[in-house]
């Protein structure tokens, strides 16, 4: 099963998470043996975490959570990355969850320049290479993937035709009308690759997507639309063999053991996933104890199989297939997110001029 055919069951697993693992109502206080033996006070009520339609964890997990903590855990799905940070950005001043998970180095400046989470220093300490440079002591990174273009390698394979390599290849004309990518201003990925182009062009990021699409490039609105639509691996009436995805699709398209597709390590964008505690939750304590499970080896551990994203902590394990095929960029495309949160609404504008001309 690939990555996003998984993902356009996300919003049904979510749903099922609530119902068969999650409780809605809150807790007694009760006691718990601490690992010396001595009795200790588990933590009571509800915590809620409020994330994106894609946050998926095992109920085998959520359960030991709400069993050895005390916590009751709601999950409030709240659209994708940037309908989340938009919403946190919004209710500030009356927070509607304690948690938050989802939010991405691609928008966490706005909720961070609006106050929306409170300081936390988790129990453990991922490492440095995630961190924000400005909001470190508010958002612990918890995953990571980079946002690549795949290609389909057996179709290019059984066209004779070398596949593209890098940014530039993309406006090549051997590659025209091959390409699809979900577009800045409605994806988090297709925000994602343009941040790429902005660090890999500067300024002249516009001519390059006038390249781009002059070259036949089209652009969908979301991911699942141009993976599970348009991309020829993920779809039986795709008939673009180059789509803008993930490092880790490929772990999803293996077959024989083999992958048929491949993710162009040189044109990759990385995201890390935060996670923190928002200013003037309900139930703070409980916020900080789910934030640090989220960092916990078995949660970790599940994080690949369950939403397809590479853990942060040294101590977690991926599979054997990522292992083999989801082969990580050794230098990504980043921007300073200063620099994003400055020009992102200039830059969408323009976008959008150049991809409505």
């Amino acid at each position: 099963m690939n990555r996003v055919t998984v993902r356009t069951c996300l919003a049904s697993a979510t749903t099922a998470l609530l119902l068969a693992g999650c409780s809605l109502t809150g807790g007694d206080t009760a006691t718990e043996t601490t690992p010396s033996g001595e009795p200790g006070t588990k933590g009571g009520g509800t915590v809620v975490l409020v994330t994106h339609e894609s946050f998926h964890l095992p109920k085998k997990l959520v359960r030991q959570f709400e069993d050895e903590s005390g916590y009751q855990v709601e999950v409030r799905a709240s659209g994708d990355a940037g309908t989340l940070a938009t919403k946190l950005s919004l209710t500030a001043d009356n927070p509607i969850g304690d948690a938050a998970f989802g939010i991405d180095n691609t928008f966490a400046s706005r909720p961070l320049g609006e106050g929306a989470f409170a300081p936390f220093t988790p129990s453990a300490t991922p490492p440095s290479q995630y961190a924000l440079p400005d909001g470190g002591d508010r958002l612990v990174p918890v995953d990571s993937a980079s946002v690549c273009v795949n290609v389909d390698t057996d179709w290019f394979d059984r066209e004779g035709l070398a596949p593209p390599k890098t940014l530039d290849d993309l406006t090549d004309p051997a590659y025209a009308d091959l390409t699809v990518t979900p577009g800045a201003s409605t994806s988090s990925p297709g925000m994602a690759f343009f941040l790429a182009t902005v660090a890999q062009y500067g300024d002249d990021w516009p001519d390059y997507w006038t390249d781009l699409l002059a070259n036949g490039a089209k652009v969908v609105d979301g991911w699942e639309d141009a993976y599970y639509g348009d991309f020829t691996a993920g779809s039986k009436t795709g008939t673009r063999p180059i789509v803008v995805s993930y490092d880790s699709s490929p772990a999803f398209t293996v077959e024989g053991g083999r992958t048929t597709t491949a993710a162009l390590l040189d044109t990759c964008f990385r995201q890390v996933e935060y996670a923190g505690v928002l200013a003037g939750a309900d139930n703070p304590a409980g916020a900080e104890a789910l934030v640090d499970w989220m960092l916990s080896d078995e949660v970790q551990s599940a994080l690949p199989e369950s939403m397809y994203v590479f853990p942060v902590m040294p101590g977690a394990t991926v599979p054997d297939d990522w292992a083999r095929f989801a082969e990580q960029p050794s230098d990504p495309y980043e921007v300073d997110p200063a620099e994003i949160a400055s020009h992102r609404e200039e830059w969408l504008t323009e976008w959008t001029d150049v991809i409505s001309r």
